[in-house]
């Protein structure tokens, strides 16, 4: 049975599909003080398909605007840079990995998941005062890695499905056994191929294991915002297992039972105002 090793996942980046120019800039500005506005909506606005899906977010229940949003730069005068980014990143991003054929693995669950990740994320950074953008977007990309190996290696990666299927194990477990590799490593690849800021990578690359020194606030916001969504099911798939959560991860968010359920109600409904539009 062929193994994986880090190498084989790095070759087989530049084969990946290519975000938007527009929003690798809007990936790796997210520590930038100052971003020209006009200049950034003139770019998305570039790309049709990626403002109309950013447009019908902009539009949805969720942000309750009383004007009808036509343009991108109305769309960040009234919602602000931070959640205009945050839309045009998500829209570009659900868009970007086609559908392969790897046997058992659904993009759509998959997608759903990432986006109740980073709806999660961005209620609890608020909640703690941090970095809501930062909170979002690594929510959205925790579990990229998993893309990089459906896509590089679909056969490969069904055969972890079936594995874990038959085990009842977790992701991690199964990729390990099967691969040798698993979706942390190939999300840090990836992560190092797209040039993500050291914040992103730390958030990425230690969703799983917060409690790792030098893993940063973030990857301990993701890691919650992660089973909080495991447990929500909002992926809606049959056999949703909740990863195993850090006691230190959980101690440090510091959520009593009546915020705990404020933060799921608060990510239960802003997902699904996202998910109609970005997961038809």
């Amino acid at each position: 049975m062929n193994r994986l090793g880090y190498d084989d996942v790095v070759q087989n980046l530049d084969d990946l599909p290519s975000l938007p120019v527009i929003v690798m800039e809007l990936l790796n500005s997210i520590d930038a003080e100052e971003v020209d506005i006009a200049v950034l909506a003139k770019k998305v606005a570039q790309d049709q398909a990626l403002t109309a899906k950013t447009l019908r977010l902009a539009n949805s229940p969720l942000y309750g605007l009383q004007v009808k949003i036509t343009t991108i730069q109305q769309a960040i005068t009234y919602l602000g840079f931070q959640t205009a980014r945050n839309l045009i990143t998500a829209a570009a991003l659900t868009g970007c990995f086609a559908e392969n054929r790897c046997a058992g693995f659904s993009h759509p669950a998959f997608w759903r998941h990432s986006i109740a990740t980073a709806v999660c994320a961005r209620v609890l950074a608020r909640h703690l005062r941090f970095n809501q953008d930062y909170a979002f977007t690594a929510g959205l990309l925790h579990d990229v890695g998993r893309l990089v190996l459906v896509t590089s290696f679909p056969d490969h990666y069904a055969r972890v499905i079936a594995w874990r299927n038959a085990h009842d194990a977790a992701w991690l477990d199964a990729e390990r056994t099967v691969l040798g590799i698993d979706h942390v490593d190939a999300g840090l690849a990836l992560a190092e191929h797209w040039h993500f800021s050291d914040t992103m990578r730390c958030a990425i690359g230690h969703h799983h294991a917060p409690e790792l020194p030098g893993a940063g606030f973030l990857a301990t916001i993701i890691h919650v915002a992660d089973a909080m969504a495991h447990a929500l099911d909002l992926a809606g798939v049959a056999d949703e297992l909740v990863p195993p959560l850090s006691a230190v991860a959980w101690h440090a968010v510091g959520l009593d039972e009546k915020a705990c359920l404020r933060v799921f109600a608060e990510t239960e409904a802003q997902f699904d105002a996202m998910t109609r539009v970005l997961v038809p």
